[in-house]
């Protein structure tokens, strides 16, 4: 038995996924199926329950999760003081993120980072807010970077920064020849919104109910570069994080408004499993982020 059957097995209890557990550990659906049969073939018991569509451990199979889940913290805690011991900064750290955050706010801190430690290979997932927070509960990533960020007693949270909202629309709209409008302005806006379940969405939503602002979505999307390109052929002007927007403004295909006496702010953060054993380079890249 080694321990990276029992990581495997680990892995496969926290996704209840044969797919998600090959792909964390970078091996096919089969070799997982065979790492199974291998350990009950070992301990002489079945360890989960084929009979039911639902994923079911068995109770011997429950017995060796949570000790096995022990032993591969143990030996991940181990692998990262002797790095540590000596100054080795290497490995690869898997991360999730939200589309606007990861194509906007990411690539600079990942450059600088592996200019400082090119022996570090960093492999980025772009998902919507909801797969992030899932895939960093099932271990199929590290780390997690999300926007309004929910807490959640398994996950440590590590605020990173507030990130400020501005109002988008075309060149030629009326709203442009001005540089700050108030939020009433927005009223009976032709508008184009993000899809309700997007934190975003959410947190516009609530601003704009809390002033007695009422707007007319027309059309919803799931990520910001559609939004921004809706704007772009007028169909309605739209609030953004003012990082998403930096080259459309030096093209000058969307002028941009700030909207004065609200609290638009987009808090962005990292997430993380508290039961996570962080390796040097995740220190090392979470210790960047926070430095802004």
């Amino acid at each position: 038995m080694q321990i990276e059957s029992l990581k495997v097995f680990c892995d496969l209890t926290e996704t209840e996924s044969f797919t998600k557990a090959a792909q964390i550990n970078h091996i096919t659906q089969s070799a997982v199926s065979q790492q199974i049969s291998s350990l009950e073939r070992q301990f002489k018991s079945l360890l989960i329950e084929r009979s039911k569509k639902k994923f079911r451990l068995t109770r011997e199979g429950q017995v060796l999760y949570d000790t096995s889940k022990q032993i591969v913290q143990s030996y991940e805690e181990l692998h990262t003081r002797l790095q540590e011991l000596k100054d080795i900064i290497s490995g690869t750290i898997r991360l999730a993120t939200i589309y606007s955050i990861g194509l906007h706010d990411l690539p600079p801190y990942i450059k600088r980072y592996l200019k400082s430690y090119p022996t570090v290979n960093i492999h980025v997932e772009y998902r919507r807010s909801n797969q992030v927070y899932e895939d960093v509960l099932g271990n199929v990533v590290d780390l997690g970077l999300v926007a309004y960020p929910a807490r959640d007693s398994k996950l440590e949270l590590v605020p990173l920064k507030k990130e400020p909202m501005v109002l988008i629309c075309h060149p030629q709209h009326p709203l442009a020849r001005h540089k700050t409008v108030k939020l009433s302005a927005l009223a009976g806006q032709k508008f184009i919104s993000f899809e309700p379940d997007i934190p975003t969405r959410k947190a516009i939503d609530k601003v704009l109910r809390e002033h007695g602002v009422s707007v007319n979505s027309v059309m919803e999307f799931d990520n910001v570069e559609t939004v921004k390109r809706a704007v772009e052929i007028d169909a309605g002007i739209a609030v953004v994080p003012q990082s998403t927007i930096t080259q459309e403004i030096a093209k000058q295909t969307l002028a941009v408004i700030n909207i004065e006496g609200t609290d638009l702010f987009r808090p962005i953060a990292l997430i993380h499993k508290r039961s996570k054993v962080l390796s040097t380079a995740m220190k090392q890249f979470i210790a960047l982020l926070k430095e802004g």
